[in-house]
């Protein structure tokens, strides 16, 4: 291919210089043939912002987020929970249903896990423009804080946000429940009973620890200009935080109710109490202490 289009252009450069009016073909072979000018090679724009112009590119886009009515929100609160969703589906049957892999080495049984599932329901969601609450923690809070938005709009976004998210991914595991695409219900039960187990602390560690690493992908796919670019900023962050058995609330919400549907023996009490309540509070301190006071106090208000 590369072979023809030289021919081609050599071709058209040929007959251009034929057809110039006093340019002859004899002129073409003498003995010191004219260099023809090269033409001028485009140079490739910055796929990547610096630092604090990212910041403020991830505030305009939580002032955007919040400029939405709640009903907007709510419904692209429930495309991301089935996005997310899709994701921690995938991870329970390709990580989550290699129990020898689990014992024979669990290092890298994390590592699949990771790898295969959350990083992909993100990426739908950030480039179909969804709403996921945990990421409004960031964005919208970082607008909070410069002042591009009123608290009445954060307490809108992520309220409409984490309802859609919930909305969404019930009914996303319910359709899977329904389906019986798991070659084994041992992969949900076993999943919802151990994330059930944690106690209020470490369900809240485990919630900042995992929005931190959640919403900097977030904030470093805003500062990438194309999507090779969105796509790496999200994987290594979503893929760490599941390897290392974080607690992320909206993935939460489809992985506990599809165990509990395959019949893990958890109650819906102890799916709010003892996981979603503790891992949503954590996560809000993950996403709006360590990723947007941090880089406000770096590029933007806190900091003067």
């Amino acid at each position: 291919m590369l072979l023809l289009v030289s021919l081609a252009l050599h071709a058209s450069l040929a007959s251009g210089l034929l057809t110039t009016p006093g340019l002859s073909a004899r002129a073409l072979v003498g003995t010191s043939p004219t260099r023809l000018p090269h033409p001028r090679r485009a140079q490739p724009a910055m796929q990547l912002v610096l630092p604090a112009e990212g910041f403020e590119g991830a505030v305009s886009a939580g002032a955007k987020k919040a400029a939405n009515s709640a009903s907007k929100i709510f419904a692209l609160g429930i495309m991301s929970g089935a996005h997310i969703g899709f994701g921690a589906f995938l991870m329970l049957s390709v990580g989550g249903c290699s129990p020898a892999l689990a014992a024979a080495n669990p290092g890298l049984q994390k590592i699949v896990l990771g790898a295969f599932g959350l990083p992909f329901g993100l990426m739908m969601t950030l480039v179909t423009g969804a709403e996921l609450f945990t990421g409004n923690t960031a964005l919208v809070t970082a607008a909070l804080i410069e002042g591009k938005v009123k608290a009445s709009e954060l307490v809108k976004s992520w309220a409409a946000s984490y309802a859609g998210n919930f909305v969404g991914s019930l009914a996303l595991a319910s359709l899977v429940f329904a389906g019986g695409t798991l070659a084994t219900a041992a992969s949900p039960v076993a999943t919802a009973t151990l994330k059930t187990s944690l106690s209020f602390k470490q369900a809240f560690v485990r919630g900042i620890l995992c929005n931190w690493l959640v919403c900097m992908g977030v904030y470093m796919a805003s500062m990438a200009k194309d999507l090779p670019g969105k796509m790496v900023a999200i994987w290594f962050p979503i893929s760490a935080f599941v390897a290392l058995s974080l607690e992320h609330s909206v993935a939460n919400m489809f992985i506990i109710p599809l165990g509990i549907m395959s019949g893990a023996a958890v109650t819906w009490k102890a799916f709010l109490l003892k996981n979603l309540i503790p891992v949503t509070l954590g996560n809000i301190v993950g996403g709006a202490g360590a990723v947007a006071a941090a880089y406000s106090y770096a590029y933007g208000k806190l900091g003067k």
